[in-house]
Parts: C-alpha cells; sequence; structure tokens
C-alpha cells in the first residue's frame, strides 16, 4: 500500500496559502525512537495532528535500526531484499511534548512503530522494554525506576569552558565536583531545563556539577512506571540538548569525550512493589530480602553476555576502564560506587538496586529492558551472587565486563539468553547495526595511526 493512500492521505501536502498565511503555518514533529536512541520522524502541519493521532504515519520499517549515521543497515535485510516495507508508527498516548527546540516552538509527538499486521515490530526498544514490563505484571509486580544523567556542556566546538557563562566564575580545566560555583554560572541553562522538562510533565530531582570541567548531572524522580522513564529520558536528552543550544552550547552524552575527563553514565536505580505497594526489597534492615539478592545473581550472571546493551558504542568502552568510578568488573557491593551493581545505604522502605554500567550514550529502553528482565530471572530462578565486594571492585578477582565493543558484541550475539531475556527479533536488528559500525570505524585511519606508523615502519 502506497504511503499516501494510508489514513487519509496522511503524506499528501496542504493548499498552500498566501503569503505571510503560508510562513506562519504552524506544525508539529512525529517521531519514533531508534536503536541508537535517536529521534527520526517527520514535521507534519497541525491541520494533520488529529489524523495521526487516530491512524499514526507510515515510516519504512528499516528507519528504527539505521546506524549512528542514519545510515540504512545492510543486515537487517530490509530494504533492498524486502523492498523497504512500511510499518506503521502509532502514537504511544502521551500527548504532544515541546522539547525547547533552538530553530522553532513546535511540539514533538511520541511514535512506536508495529508491523502492517498489527502486531509489535520489536526492533522498536519500546516494545521490548513493554514486553518486559508485561512479565512484572504477570505476576502481580512492578519496578520503580529512576535513571540519573550525566552530560558534558560545551562551546560547539568542543571547548569545556563554553561561552555565555557569568564572567568571574570558575571555568578552569579541572575537577570541580559537586561545584555550587559550575551549578551558579550555569543557572540560566539549568533553569531553562527545568522548565522546559516540566512542562512536559517529566519530574527532574537534583542537578549536581560533576567530577570535570562542565560535566553535570541531572536525577530523574523515581517512578512506579518504567516505560514513562524511558520515555521521559529520551525526551529530557532531546531537552538538554535543544536547551543547550538556545544558549550557545552544546550539550554531548558521549561516554567519554576527552582522555583527561571522567566518563558520562546512566546509572538507573530500581526497586519492585507488590500489589499492594510494598517494596520487596525492605527485610526492614541494611542487607535486603532474598529477593533483592536473588535480583542481583540475576543482574550479574547475564552482565558479560548483555554489555553491548548498556555500551553500544565504539566510544562507550574508553569510559569502563579501571581508575574511575565506571566498573570494569562483573561485582556488587553495599555503598560500593566501583562496582557494577550498588546497594545505596538509607531508609529501608526505598531499599533499591542500583545498576552503574550503562553509559550516557545507551538506549533507555534497551537498558531497562535488559536490566528488569535480567533481575527478574534471577528472582524466579533464585540466582545467588558471590559475595559482595568490599574495596576497589577493578582489583578483584571477579570476572571482566567485555574490554571492548568488538567482545562485547561476540558475546551478544552468540547470547541464548540474549534472545530469550529480549526478544530474537531485536537481537537480529540489533546486532546488524553495530555490526556495520564496526566495519565503518575499522575502515577509518586515524591521525594518531598515521603519525604512529607512517615513517617509523
Amino acid at each position: 500500500m502506497d504511503a499516501t493512500m494510508f489514513a487519509g492521505d496522511l503524506d499528501r501536502a496542504e493548499p498552500a496559502g498566501s503569503g505571510s498565511e503560508a510562513a506562519a503555518q504552524r506544525h508539529f514533529f512525529a517521531a519514533i525512537c531508534d536503536l541508537n536512541g535517536v529521534l527520526r520522524g517527520k514535521r507534519m502541519p497541525d491541520s494533520k495532528l488529529k489524523s495521526v493521532h487516530k491512524a499514526g504515519i507510515r515510516m519504512p520499517m528499516s528507519s528504527i535500526g539505521i546506524d549512528i549515521w542514519g545510515v540504512d543497515v545492510a543486515g537487517t535485510k530490509l530494504t533492498m531484499e524486502s523492498g523497504d516495507l512500511d510499518g506503521i508508527c502509532l502514537p504511544t498516548g502521551r500527548p504532544p511534548v515541546s522539547l525547547g527546540w533552538a530553530g522553532c516552538d513546535a511540539p514533538l509527538l511520541p511514535l512506536t512503530m508495529w508491523k502492517e499486521d498489527g502486531s509489535p515490530y520489536f526492533a522498536d526498544a519500546r516494545h521490548l522494554l513493554a514486553a518486559v514490563l508485561a512479565r512484572y505484571s504477570a505476576k502481580g509486580l512492578r519496578p520503580v525506576v529512576a535513571t540519573e544523567l550525566e552530560f558534558y556542556l560545551l562551546a560547539p566546538e568542543g571547548d569545556p569552558a563554553p561561552a555565555g557563562f557569568r564572567p568571574g566564575t570558575i571555568c578552569g580545566d579541572f575537577d570541580n565536583i559537586y561545584s555550587l560555583d559550575e551549578l551558579d554560572a550555569a543557572s540560566a541553562f539549568l533553569d531553562d531545563v527545568y522548565r522546559t522538562a516540566d512542562a512536559c510533565g517529566i519530574k527532574v530531582e537534583a542537578a549536581i556539577a560533576e567530577s570535570s570541567p562542565r560535566q553535570f548531572e541531572f536525577n530523574l524522580l523515581h517512578l512506579p512506571d518504567a516505560l514513562r522513564i524511558a520515555d521521559d529520558t529520551i525526551l529530557f536528552k532531546q531537552i538538554i540538548k535543544n536547551v543547550a543550544r538556545r544558549h550557545g552550547h552544546a550539550a554531548s552524552f558521549m561516554a567519554k569525550p576527552r582522555r583527561d575527563w571522567a566518563g558520562s553514565g546512566m546509572h538507573v536505580h530500581f526497586s519492585i512493589i507488590d500489589e499492594n505497594g510494598a517494596n520487596i526489597f525492605n527485610d526492614g534492615g541494611e542487607k535486603g530480602t532474598d529477593a533483592m539478592r536473588h535480583a542481583v545473581g540475576g543482574l550479574l550472571a547475564t552482565m558479560t553476555e548483555m554489555t553491548l546493551a548498556f555500551a553500544p558504542h565504539l566510544n562507550s568502552y574508553r569510559r569502563l576502564r579501571p581508575g574511575g568510578l565506571a566498573p570494569t568488573t562483573v561485582a556488587w557491593g553495599y555503598e560500593n560506587r566501583t562496582s557494577a551493581v550498588r546497594i545505596p545505604a538509607g531508609d529501608p522502605a526505598a531499599r533499591r538496586i542500583e545498576h552503574r554500567v550503562a553509559g550516557a550514550d545507551a538506549n533507555p529502553y534497551i537498558v531497562l529492558a535488559a536490566i528488569l528482565s535480567a533481575a527478574l530471572r534471577g528472582i524466579e530462578e533464585r540466582c545467588e551472587p558471590a559475595e559482595p565486594v568490599r574495596n576497589n571492585s577493578h582489583d578483584s578477582d571477579r570476572p571482566a565486563i567485555a574490554r571492548d565493543w568488538l567482545q562485547a558484541l561476540e558475546w551478544f550475539s552468540a547470547s541464548e539468553r540474549a534472545k530469550t531475556l529480549l526478544h530474537p527479533e531485536f537481537v537480529h536488528a540489533f546486532v546488524a547495526c553495530k555490526e556495520q559500525e564496526q566495519i565503518e570505524f575499522a575502515a577509518r585511519i586515524s591521525e594518531f595511526e598515521l603519525t604512529t606508523y607512517r615513517l617509523s615502519v
């Protein structure tokens, strides 16, 4: 079926107005989230909003799985082999949200991709997470989830001390963690982020200055709706990018933008409540319940083969190195920020697990699906973890997280558990996407490589 025949010719152009009427025509964005966590879609006139709410839009199924450069992925066999068939992109149920674009004030209508026959297309990782949550619901359980996002606020050319900050504030190229001066210097930007997020219904808690120049972190509020948290995280990242542009900066969620800077993570906090709203991790004390320990066991048992879900890019593995607080071993501990899985202290009623592996460059839907599916499997199988690590997890004898992108892809593509915990359709698309990116990077010759070998061998 031709796209212009679907849902009342959604893509047919409206009659052009005259002069200022045409120039002032209101519009909105309709977008899906691709495998790399990038929003992709269409700009449409407001006159089409009602029909899109009712029937969605058509986009190629291949568009959900394109690589990081926006190029079709040959390995999915959705383009030439299948005629580049369309998927049906339907609203998620969230109303249009204004994300603070630098060039316009158009709202965005979030969509998710379905197949022509009405079944979910699991290369859209939102379906992946929804399926995991359905497994929790079938057991009378619900995860309570929050994310923490770290990022760098840079000048457009990458300088760590961007223009536009108030003069006289600290802008040095050195660590300044929890600096109130940095927060004060960025107050106009931060205020704008809070204001834009609040208008979108995204609940943001603390903001802190992190451990490198112009590195910040936002904490999203815990909610008993993991799908909403994933949606909010994707939209919030776009808000930060948009507001940064409006203030003359560039926001980077790259896992490790410079060798001597701290990496940027996306830490996930979660607990699980039962049908009565009780936290099943709470035993009234400091240790947590058997269910919590078994959830930790499930996370650790799958962590090596799932590393690609948390570290999906070449640069991701610059962050997962000894010497910092990003983990390198499959270990857990109480109040231990060097471990991959941390149990924070505090009120037993709020007992929770913090998963610290994912970088800020990862897709939140994939990250949450991988974490929550592994935790549930651990609870179901009463999976016992090794003893918690009390010192530096980097120096422990625990198994290592994938050392690089190549190893992570090899482990993930060979994993039967990945297909079971997630979905075979997703695994196929994700592996094909990452394989194509690896091939492209392998073909490029860097300046460092040229400098090293050009005249020395």
